[in-house]
């Protein structure tokens, strides 16, 4: 089967409450049969948050391809089109393989010591002349658990520095907030086999065919079964899932919470809140019950642009269930009021008792593959292991983790979030940034200020990647990384499944693991404990995992159970595992909310407006006795809307084929033939106005920049322009001050961020579309049959991987 023309492979149907059948999804390089493979390796997906397990198939010392886990408790052996042809992104011509460092404004190669030299030299002085406010870390959520780690102590403990985050702060900061303010703890109350048992699924902004396709593959399997679920899809674009939905609302960007609130408005006015649930389990019912009141369908439509009627529909599906499952991703964590709308669908289950068993379960999605392992060991800004900032006893139990004085941790505030770093830069206070596994000279919203940012002489900045990125091309010291398969660690899913990822080949040239790089660094920086012993006294990955067990230990996120033994002779444990015995732990809270005791939370919660701070005593006056939280909040319109001169509503995503800045899947020939340049999408009515057509040269401008891509008519929401914010300058060669050559959808994105969350506003501003020449019969670059469909498919060819594409199903 091509699995580029078919990305979800073929249909196993199953019944509510059955296991999911299995089928082992596989590719291997043209020429290469299952008996010429000298190893299967295991591992996980690296490309998107699913966390699907895999082998990797190894001949002659390099990837020859790789298939699907049949055993494994998340994808039951089925791999998505990245997984099965991502693999090739180890492999390029153009792969880092020795450091660079900059002199006379040119990159030129240089060995190890004198790089990572350089590097502790203007750290040692930057202490000593500013102190550690000046040094800050800005790392992925594409490296591995024992990675964050060591960069979290280093960080913390070493440097002493409160600038230290990553770059899931642009995608699911929001999902980790909202599950703070509402059950006081960060982790996914749901689990992936809710899909088995739900009567009802609600996709709050979550494009799941294309950002985790074998979860939609476990959904489509139980739309074809004899008891499919009903299926509420809220999204602007015709995905593929609201194709399938039973009901799909397009509501106007920026009005979730508007939307949301009509919901709830419908759930307490029809009586069916779990008032027993209710009782015990939360607190704030009657302020969140007074605050929706008045938000009928009928005023939300007026808000949302949408039919009453519709919401009504939608109000009933979700109301009328007896087993709801949400999901919640970019669509609502990266728009208008973004935490108090993810919230919102958490008090949508607090309401309806919909949590702790089978069926029943909120997943506040991620949008990399271990953004979950930043979260819990503290390298996006919190402290390791769910620890609460504002409490001096989580703060010195860390301090006696790592044998450190309490005061060497910074906590007499927040910690600085990414976008407050790059503005900390942008003002000369942050004099060194050490970025890691990321590309902000694309992923960034308002990318000419980010280059400036990113160009500046003051700024000494430190890049550890694969490729020479354009983040890359304006850094004083290049690293080059070694990458999944080339080393070895443990990453978490979206669902908390913890997997151990082996090493399977060589990194290229004199590549090295990331953990190894940090290493270096904390012993040339002369990092120590209290005793004077190394701070960091792991020294490879394994023992890495041993000293973060320690660190979780008695935490939410514990993984005191789990060993790489235990990981490698299972199938994916979920956390918390708090001894060897444990099985791991699917659900959260089937019995209560502990994590919310003002003594043991992660956070008192903040201000769903202002993004204030609530104090402790607040916390345990309003909360004494530990239970969820019923967060109410109130629409407001966004801070930018249409004008005259910029009459639409632009918004950015992502497309199946890629992965983050296509640093690795551009360089997959079968997954960028699938999508092989930026388009941009309207309706028809919007093009027709404008007299475009499909494939027309556009010019797609906003206050902040413009994007010049070709134009693919589809059935998008009226009034709203889509871009795909894959897509930069490494492979083109154009310079993006030349307006020909800007295809990166954050040129135009506003510099504006959740007041709770700080996550960035990538899906809400003004734009405008004008002609620039017609296609002459050439159609958008656009994928055929994803979100991106053409309203009218006649004249544009569908898109196919051809014999590369082709991979085997063993069902």
């Amino acid at each position: 089967m091509d699995r580029i023309a078919h990305p979800w492979g073929p249909r196993t149907p199953y019944a509510a409450g059955s296991p999911w059948p299995r089928r082992t999804d596989r590719h291997l390089a043209p020429g290469t049969r299952e008996e010429d493979v000298e190893r299967w390796v295991p591992s996980a997906s690296l490309l998107h948050s699913n966390g699907d397990a895999m082998d990797i198939a190894v001949a002659r010392g390099e990837i020859v391809g790789v298939r699907g886990r049949a055993s494994d408790r998340v994808n039951h052996g089925r791999l998505g089109p990245k997984d099965l042809f991502g693999w090739q992104a180890n492999a390029p011509r153009d792969r880092l393989t020795r450091p660079l460092v900059r002199e006379r404004g040119r990159l030129v190669d240089c060995d190890w010591d004198r790089a990572m030299n350089l590097i502790v030299r203007r750290s040692k002085e930057l202490l000593e002349r500013q102190g550690p406010d000046a040094v800050g870390f800005y790392t992925s959520g594409q490296l591995f658990l024992e990675e964050y780690y060591t960069l979290a102590v280093l960080a913390r403990a070493g440097i002493g520095t409160p600038h230290l985050d990553g770059n899931t702060r642009l995608c699911t900061a929001t999902a980790a907030e909202s599950l703070k303010q509402s059950f006081g703890c960060d982790g996914q109350p749901g689990s992936y086999t809710d899909v088995d048992h739900a009567d009802a699924i609600a996709l709050f902004g979550h494009n799941v065919a294309e950002t985790q396709p074998v979860l939609w593959m476990r959904m489509l399997d139980r739309l074809e079964g004899p008891t499919p679920p009903r299926l509420l899809c809220v999204d602007p674009r015709p995905t593929p899932v609201a194709r399938r939905a039973t009901v799909h609302l397009a509501p106007r960007l920026g009005t979730n919470v508007a939307l949301l609130s009509a919901l709830l408005h419908e759930t307490i006015r029809t009586g069916r809140v779990d008032r027993v649930f209710v009782e015990r389990h939360t607190i704030g019912y009657e302020e969140l019950a007074a605050r929706v009141e008045r938000c009928t369908p009928r005023w939300a439509a007026g808000i949302c642009d949408l039919p009453a009627a519709a919401i009504q529909e939608a109000a009933e599906l979700v109301g009328g269930a007896e087993r709801l499952l949400s999901t919640v991703l970019q669509g609502v964590y990266q728009s208008h009021q973004a935490t108090a709308a993810a919230v919102q669908v958490n008090n949508l289950h607090l309401l309806r008792g919909m949590l702790g068993r089978p069926g029943a379960g909120v997943l506040q999605m991620n949008g990399q593959p271990t953004a979950q392992n930043t979260r819990e060991c503290g390298a996006d800004g919190d402290l390791p292991g769910f620890r609460n900032w504002q409490n001096p006893r989580h703060v010195a139990d860390l301090a006696r983790v790592w044998n450190v004085d309490p005061e060497r941790i910074p906590h007499d505030g927040p910690p600085t979030h990414a976008m407050r770093m790059f503005r900390e830069a942008e003002e000369g206070s942050l004099r060194m940034l050490w970025i890691s596994g990321t590309n902000p000279a694309v992923s960034l919203p308002e990318l000419e200020r980010v280059r400036a940012i990113l160009g500046r002489d003051s700024l000494f900045t430190v890049v550890q990647d694969l490729f020479l990125t354009e983040t890359a091309h304006l850094a004083d010291v290049v690293l080059p990384a070694a990458t999944w398969a080339e080393k070895r660690g443990t990453f978490t899913n979206a669902d908390r499944t913890v997997h151990l990822s082996e090493k399977a080949v060589d990194p290229p040239g004199e590549a090295r693991p990331d953990l190894d790089i940090f290493l270096d660094y904390a012993e040339r920086m002369g990092f120590t404990d209290r005793d004077g012993a190394p701070l960091v006294a792991w020294h490879d990955a394994e023992s890495a995992f041993e000293a973060w067990k320690r660190c979780s230990a008695g935490r939410p996120c514990d993984y005191s159970g789990l060993t790489y033994a235990r990981l490698r002779d299972g199938d994916g444990i979920q956390w918390p595992c708090p001894d060897a015995s444990s099985p791991g732990t699917e659900r959260l809270y089937t019995d209560g909310f502990p994590w919310a005791a003002p003594e043991v939370c992660e956070s008192y919660g903040k201000d769903l407006a202002t993004g204030d701070p609530v104090g402790p005593a607040t916390y345990r006056a309003r909360n004494p006795h530990g239970k969820a939280l019923l967060r109410a909040a109130d629409h407001t319109p966004p801070g930018e809307d249409t004008t005259a001169e910029h009459p639409l509503q632009l918004t950015t995503g992502r497309t199946l084929y890629h992965f983050h800045t296509r640093t690795k899947t551009g360089r997959v020939p079968q997954l960028n033939a699938a999508a092989p340049d930026v388009w941009v999408e309207m309706s028809r009515r919007d093009a027709d106005e404008r007299g475009l057509a499909e494939g027309d040269l556009v010019d797609v401008s906003t206050p902040r920049g413009s994007v010049r891509a070709a134009l693919r008519v589809t059935g998008l929401r009226d009034g709203v322009v889509f871009l795909p914010f894959h897509y930069g300058y490494w492979d083109t060669g154009g310079a993006p001050e030349d307006a020909d050559a800007r295809r990166a959808a954050n040129e135009t994105t506003i510099t504006d961020w959740d007041p709770v969350s700080k996550q960035p506003l990538f899906k809400i501003g003004a734009a405008q579309v004008t002609l620039v020449t017609r296609a002459g019969g050439h159609p958008s670059p656009a994928p055929t049959n994803t979100a991106s469909a053409p309203d009218d498919p006649e004249p544009v060819p569908p898109t196919t991987g051809g014999p590369a594409a082709e991979a085997s199903s063993d069902a």
